[in-house]
């Protein structure tokens, strides 16, 4: 699923070439992802784009009034597992599984391709997206230090499951969580609520330098991901723990192990991410 990184990647690429630009049309393919399909075909035609931005791993496409003869709208869209959205010209062969056809004032098309269908697009009156999305966390990339030391030992939970919770961070998702606990050393099933001052600051530091590092390579293309333009993100190539389950940690030399925690894969190295005595006392038979 589109992370953090991901989503801020498509929308800095449509940033560039959005605003300014009216919608003249919408056609539509499959509709099971949008709550109301008939009102994105009847408001958004003749909408100029005046804004676009991300709310956690949301998209959110901000239309002007049309001068006041409509209230200003908000799209919002969520990419799901395999949700792609690009620009591109209108004689661009179509690729399978595109459902959604926003055509623009300057011969372009803005697509949307789901293969799975789990993404999600919903028409808003402009600022009632704050309503809806108000219940997400901090965001990773604006959260103060002290802020994140707050979110994360306010509960006594494991701390990946903290990270990916968005009611605490939104944005966050497997694989740029792994990624930040490898660097500092800390196991996933490590308490929030139990990390020492130390931890927590080189917690908050790698968790946002993975964050940006990622940006600007692209996003992590594991499956289907693509930006703005269609093309493939580059972290990937410089994960250290996700998806590396048996690998060499490129630290240490240890094995890179997966567990299960808050339901979800994780992958860590069992020797530069020690668990503390009371997880290694629980894991050992008697």
């Amino acid at each position: 699923m589109p992370e953090l990184p991901e989503v801020e990647t498509v929308v800095r690429g449509l940033r560039t070439v959005l605003p300014g630009r009216r919608i003249l049309n919408v056609r539509l393919g499959k509709t099971d992802f949008i709550e109301d399909p008939a009102a994105l075909e009847s408001q958004l035609p003749g909408g100029r784009i005046v804004a676009v931005r991300r709310h956690g791993k949301f998209i959110v496409v901000e239309l002007d009034s049309e001068n006041g003869r409509r209230q200003a709208t908000s799209l919002l869209i969520h990419l799901g597992m395999t949700g792609q959205l690009v620009t591109c010209p209108t004689e661009t062969r179509i690729l399978p599984h595109t459902h959604v056809f926003f055509g623009l004032d300057d011969g372009r098309e803005l697509r949307y391709t789901d293969i799975r269908r789990f993404g999600q697009m919903r028409i808003l009156a402009n600022g009632a997206h704050e309503s809806v999305l108000g219940g997400l966390g901090l965001d990773p990339l604006e959260a103060s230090e002290q802020e994140f030391s707050a979110r994360i030992r306010a509960r006594s939970a494991h701390i990946k499951a903290l990270l990916l919770d968005q009611h605490v961070l939104r944005g966050m998702g497997n694989i740029y969580t792994d990624e930040s606990l490898w660097r500092a050393r800390i196991h996933p099933r490590r308490l929030g609520a139990k990390l020492s001052d130390a931890e927590v600051h080189k917690l908050y530091r790698v968790m946002r330098q993975v964050l940006n590092e990622a940006i600007r390579l692209g996003g992590s293309s594991i499956s289907d991901y693509v930006d703005a333009d269609g093309q493939p993100g580059e972290f990937q190539i410089w994960h250290r723990a996700y998806g590396r389950e048996g690998k060499k940690c490129s630290r240490c030399g240890k094995t890179i192990q997966r567990i299960i925690v808050a339901g979800r894969s994780s992958y860590f190295c069992p020797g530069c991410q020690r668990a503390s005595r009371k997880i290694r006392r629980k894991r050992t038979p008697r």
